[in-house]
Order: C-alpha cells, then structure tokens, then sequence
C-alpha cells in the first residue's frame, strides 16, 4: 500500500467518524442533493432517536452551526460535497464515490438495532 493511499484511507475513516457528517451523507446517499434546513432537523432527529417535530430550536441551532462551521466545510474541502451558504443547497461532488462503499458500512452496522443500543466505550 503506497503512502498516498493509507492517506486517504486514513481521510475516509476520519470524515465518517463524525455522525453529524454521517447521517447528512447518508440523505445525500439517496438524494444527491439537500437543503440545508431540512439536514439540520434530520440530523438532529437522528441524533436524539426522536421524530423531527419534536426537536427544539436550540438544538436544531446547535446542528446548524456544527454543519455550517465544520462539517460541510471539511466535506467540500476532500470533494465530498459542494454547498452555497446563501441558499443552503449542498450536492454530492465526485469525491462522494470513494467513499461510498465505507459509507455503506458504517450505515449497515448502525442500523442494527443491537449495535445502536449498546452503551458508548
């Protein structure tokens, strides 16, 4: 394995590690596009194991400063996605394809039921 790869093997493992970037590549996943409002509640829903409506505006706040200030940045900076702040539209990049198939384990193991309610290390 050259350097290069392990590289961004190491990139992919790091971008994915967050469940906030997660669960917003997961509806890109299927999507190919969002806006940003609806991410923020869907993330937060899935975060809390709640349903949309019965997340806060504190806590819909606190998601959407953490995308806008991190994740879609550090998203946009590997090629994952691209996003416009003003209209809140984000779309996959080519960058998406290389990390897909990582995408689609973390997602397989986090929707066993068994594993999602297993208490944190």
């Amino acid at each position: 394995m050259t350097d290069a790869t392990a590289a961004r093997m190491a990139d992919a493992c790091s971008l994915l590690s967050e469940s906030e970037r997660r669960f917003l590549l997961y509806q890109l996943a299927e999507r190919r596009d969002a806006n940003l409002e609806d991410v923020v509640t869907q993330i937060a829903a899935w975060e809390h194991d709640a349903h949309p409506i019965e997340i806060d505006k504190e806590v819909r706040q606190r998601v959407y400063v953490s995308l806008v200030h991190n994740h879609l940045p550090r998203l946009q900076d590997y090629g994952i996605i691209e996003y416009d702040l003003r209209s809140g539209d984000i779309v996959l990049d080519d960058g998406f394809e290389d990390i897909k198939p990582l995408l689609e384990q973390f997602r397989q193991t986090e929707e066993e039921s068994e594993i999602r309610k297993l208490p944190s290390l």
